[in-house]
């Protein structure tokens, strides 16, 4: 079985890319968080580091799009490509009510001649292989199937299957019924994306699914960096190495981004879903997240370490 990271806005840059692969094996490719075209524009500081071929060095990366204008996705596919990447994903899934409202991610759902006409364009132009991360459908899961009979007629490298609608958000139980038809029609290889939290959850996954090839985490990995390696061969929690990733993230972002206010904002966001993973830490997380300096939030970390536990993995 192969494994992806997911892309996560604000939290899966290339720093956090990098300390992973650092500290923790297992992910077999890493998707960027969307990269949006800009008419008549060029990248953002921020996205031009993050697909920068020297700050992803010696990882498999795979830059993610978010469009609904073949021609903008040309023009960026063929960028991504001269940086010497061989993959780009375009981004059919994202479940934001703006990204929705202006027919993207999701919201390119809802009509499927429009999505048929953007990829008749896409393929006439591009070299590049091309995947596409798509929920079931944007209101009912069935419309995988009407979705299906579009991408079956493309050459596409791989189809990641979010087994949620838009309105499910990430709150709502995974779909696995339509996931299993939209499957089983596909005529490209599949990954599955949705509520993989624990190596419990893979073997259910992987008992119902044994023909799925690949398995894309998310939330669950975010929460347990470990997670690809506890499924891959079952490694004990690791609470030293936990922290050496925790630091070299933090670190990493204290050289790059200007003002302690900045870091803390990012590093409170990783830690809204690892602090959960702590036995009995609920505590010491509201003191993390109330924290307004760097000096005072790396000595909460450091008793956070010293005196709470990982749980035990399911």
């Amino acid at each position: 079985m192969k494994l992806y990271a997911a892309p996560m806005e604000g939290i899966t840059g290339y720093v956090y890319r990098n300390a992973h692969h650092h500290y923790f094996k297992g992910i077999d490719k890493y998707f960027t968080p969307f990269l949006t075209p800009k008419k008549g524009k060029g990248w953002t500081s921020r996205e031009k580091n993050d697909i920068l071929p020297e700050h992803n060095q010696g990882i498999k990366v795979v830059p993610q799009i978010m469009t609904n204008q073949a021609e903008d996705f040309i023009r960026i596919a063929n960028q991504l490509q001269e940086c010497g990447y061989d993959e780009v994903n375009l981004n059919l899934g994202c479940p934001s009510g703006t990204v929705v409202a202006k027919g993207k991610g999701c919201g390119f759902l809802k009509d499927t001649e429009v999505l048929r006409a953007f990829f008749e364009q896409v393929f006439e132009k591009v070299t590049v292989k091309v995947s596409v991360k798509t929920r079931l459908g944007l209101d009912d899961p069935y419309e995988i199937e009407e979705l299906m009979e579009v991408y079956n007629q493309f050459p596409l490298y791989e189809v990641i299957i979010h087994a949620r609608v838009h309105k499910d958000y990430y709150r709502k139980p995974v779909n696995r019924d339509a996931f299993r038809k939209g499957f089983l029609m596909c005529h490209h290889p599949v990954c599955y994306n949705g509520d993989i939290f624990t190596t419990e959850d893979y073997r259910a996954f992987c008992s119902a699914f044994p023909e799925v090839e690949s398995v894309m985490l998310g939330r669950g990995m975010t929460a347990n960096p470990q997670l690809p390696e506890q499924i891959g061969d079952g490694e004990v929690r690791d609470k030293f190495r936990w922290k050496a990733f925790h630091d070299e993230v933090c670190q990493e972002y204290e050289e790059i981004m200007s003002g302690e206010r900045n870091v803390l904002f990012k590093m409170k966001e990783l830690w809204n879903y690892m602090i959960p993973e702590f036995e009995g830490a609920e505590k010491m997380g509201k003191k993390i997240k109330k924290v307004s300096g760097l000096q005072e939030y790396r000595q909460l970390v450091d008793l956070l370490f010293q005196q709470y536990e990982l749980k035990e993995s399911l």
